[in-house]
């Protein structure tokens, strides 16, 4: 008998093959047939005008600490996603000591927007190694997870209080190789790094990794290639000066494996398809030289939630604001009401205007919006750009937003007006999907809690990328969502509906399938005034993991079954040139 039978569904297997009808019988976690089941089943779904798929794969997470205060991984769960993955940019909790621990909290809580309060009620510590914080996760998780080690945690453990501004030793890189060694051998999936200059650490100063030089990125790279089923993740300086693009091919060609980094968006900017060309060429040239570097991919514009407070964002901007943000909130409120200090930092964030730099919008303080104000003064401009208040109050923008930011104690929440959301975008995210230098995703759930809400990227693609505006078709969509990313990481038995594969599984209707609008949601433990940016899933009936449904109908079912995924184990290394050969069939063991 099987354990569930789900009858009648138009089956999209994840391969890109059309859709047929069919049935899917499941046992013991794994799909056992397909086509015409008439086998009984314990429990039976009905499917009839609904599509069964695989089970959506998010491929950039940062759901490291959230594991321990929300299993489930909302919102994820109710988007249709089954596996995530997570640890990138350099910032995973593991491996830690408790000197370590003091740094990276308030390092997370800067630069990926995880509040300090929750970060200290939620996470113990009580782990050392990669292996014994995986440990900590078996049997707890809603939906498979996996981890890569990270740079600045390794970086710090090693070298202390001198990972930051420091260059590393011989030894010192002797012994990141040796951590980062074991986090492989225990299970992390690779390593991942950054050099943005958006990462800052809990004191406003880079974070670890940027302070590394090419022998340190090259050498754990070395690593890298001695496991099984790794992978490399990299956040670079957006601009691509030509020794980062080296750089980045470098690393892939060392450690023989795929690299990916973060993020390529389309924007309403006039230079942004030269700019995605001037991108996708990083992926080029890394081919040349024998490697592979993909580029990750967001199905809409990241709506950046940004405040003062918190200063992620506008702290790239160069001179003053570099440094204004490494004061305590009350003085720089001081700082801003200076009209001395109000002009430096006009004139430097102008400097990037023109440039074609990545944030050349950041100093367009005219075209951002109010998204949420505090003072009941302000809560009038809420919906406003900035520009059409300082036309009314007769001031230049620049003032006025910090002339609101300051009667809000800086906690006004603004969005920079970017575009991008127009017939035209689309079609360029179209092509950008079909191309093989890219994957779709980088939602980075689980981060930036109260700034983007680019969680929902699998129902976006089906809502607006499939249904509204056409630039894909809906076989395409799942495909490019489920079995690409599944072999581009290596996952064993997953990513399709086949016989043998993990039912990993969900199920929808094609013709409602979306996310609900944007709102604050206020249940982040220890942090009873912080929220977090969140939307509902519409459309999405069912979705099981490891062969267990764990929603039904927008409703958690309160079951963890999902696996926690080690190198080697749940993972096998992949051709470098996986990214461009058929994928019509799964991993399998």
């Amino acid at each position: 008998m099987l354990d569930i039978g789900i009858r009648g569904g138009t089956i999209i297997d994840g391969t890109g093959m059309p859709g047929y009808r069919g049935d899917v019988g499941i046992r013991n976690g794994r799909i056992v047939a397909i086509g015409e089941v008439n086998e009984p089943a314990r429990e039976t779904i009905d499917a009839v005008g609904r599509v069964v798929s695989p089970g959506f794969i998010d491929v950039h997470t940062h759901y490291d600490a959230q594991v321990f205060w929300d299993p489930t991984l909302s919102p994820s769960c109710y988007h249709g996603v089954t596996t995530v993955i997570g640890g990138f940019c350099g910032f995973s909790i593991a491996p830690i000591t408790p000197e370590s621990a003091g740094y990276i909290k308030p390092m997370l809580a800067r630069v990926e927007g995880m509040p300090l309060e929750t970060l200290e009620a939620a996470l113990d510590c009580d782990w050392t190694s990669f292996g014994s914080y995986l440990d900590k996760l078996d049997g707890k998780m809603g939906l498979n997870v996996g981890f890569f080690a990270g740079h600045s945690a390794i970086r710090r453990v090693v070298m202390g209080e001198r990972a930051v501004g420091g260059k590393a030793t011989s030894c010192d890189i002797a012994e990141m190789r040796e951590l980062l060694d074991q986090s492989l051998k225990q299970g992390a999936l690779g390593f991942s790094t950054t050099v943005a200059e958006s990462h800052n650490d809990g004191d406003g100063n880079p974070v670890p990794s940027r302070f590394a030089e090419r022998e340190e990125f090259i050498g754990l790279c070395e690593i890298v290639k001695q496991h099984e089923g790794t992978g490399l993740e990299f956040l670079p300086n957006l601009d691509f000066p030509p020794e980062m693009v080296e750089l980045m091919a470098d690393m892939s060609v060392t450690a023989q494996r795929p690299m990916n980094w973060n993020v390529l968006v389309v924007t309403g900017r006039a230079d942004t398809e030269a700019r995605i060309q001037r991108h996708l060429a990083v992926s080029d040239r890394a081919r040349e030289k024998g490697g592979e570097v993909i580029a990750l991919t967001v199905p809409n514009v990241p709506l950046s939630h940004m405040t003062l407070r918190s200063g992620f964002a506008f702290e790239v901007m160069p001179g003053l604001w570099r440094e204004i943000f490494k004061v305590p909130p009350e003085q720089r409120i001081e700082m801003f009401k200076d009209p001395g200090i109000r002009q430096q930092l006009l004139d430097d964030g102008e400097t990037l205007l023109g440039t074609g730099a990545t944030y050349e919008h950041l100093p367009k303080f005219g075209d951002y919006t109010i998204v949420a104000a505090v003072a009941e003064a302000n809560k009038i401009y809420e919906g406003r750009t900035i520009g059409d208040i300082a036309a009314e109050l007769g001031k230049t923008p620049f003032d006025t937003m910090l002339d609101i930011a300051i009667a809000d104690n800086l906690d006004t929440i603004v969005v920079p007006g970017l575009g991008g959301e127009d017939a035209k975008s689309y079609e360029l995210r179209g092509r950008l999907w079909a191309d093989d230098r890219t994957l779709i995703g980088a939602s980075d759930a689980g981060a930036h809690l109260d700034l983007i809400d680019t969680f929902s990227f699998s129902s976006v693609v089906l809502q607006t990328g499939v249904r509204e505006h056409k630039v894909i078709s809906l076989e395409q969509a799942v495909h490019k969502m489920t079995q690409r990313p599944a072999r581009y990481y290596g996952l064993v038995d997953r990513g399709v509906v086949a016989e043998g594969c993990h039912a990993d599984l969900v199920i929808f209707d094609p013709d409602t399938v979306g996310r609900g609008k944007t709102y604050f949601r206020y249940d982040l433990p220890g942090a009873s005034a912080a929220f977090r940016l969140y939307a509902e899933a519409e459309g999405i009936d069912h979705v099981l993991v490891n062969g267990v449904p764990i929603v039904r109908n927008g409703e958690h079912l309160g079951r963890f079954p999902g696996t926690v995924l080690r190198s080697g184990k749940d993972t096998r290394t992949v051709a470098m040139d996986v990214m461009r050969i058929r994928q019509d069939e799964p991993l399998s063991a």
